[in-house]
């Protein structure tokens, strides 16, 4: 299923700045980056909730906030894109 996952990290100290550099690592384990603060992850249930946990983890909730959006399964005709695209089709494969 695709989720995307969302994240506005508190950065005033070096706390702040760690937490968003493992929130954006974790992140990367499981998606691809779309904007600065956006990743596409196309997981299975086990995935998502594992990469759920992993970032609860991370962040503080008292500082930082955190939202997943799950598309679901039919992804593809749910996401309008325009404009330059950094990111690939995560079903493609990576070797041309």
């Amino acid at each position: 299923m695709m989720v995307l996952v969302t994240y506005d990290v508190q950065t005033q100290d070096n706390d702040g700045k760690k937490r968003l550099r493992k929130v954006a690592k974790n992140c990367m384990n499981y998606g691809v980056r779309v904007q600065n603060s956006v990743f596409e992850c196309n997981v299975d249930n086990y995935h998502y909730q594992k990469l759920k946990a992993d970032l609860l983890e991370v962040i503080d909730e008292e500082e930082d906030s955190l939202r997943f959006y799950i598309i679901g399964n039919k992804y593809k005709n749910k996401i309008e894109h325009y404009g330059k695209s950094n990111g690939f089709d995560v079903e493609e494969p990576l070797v041309f």
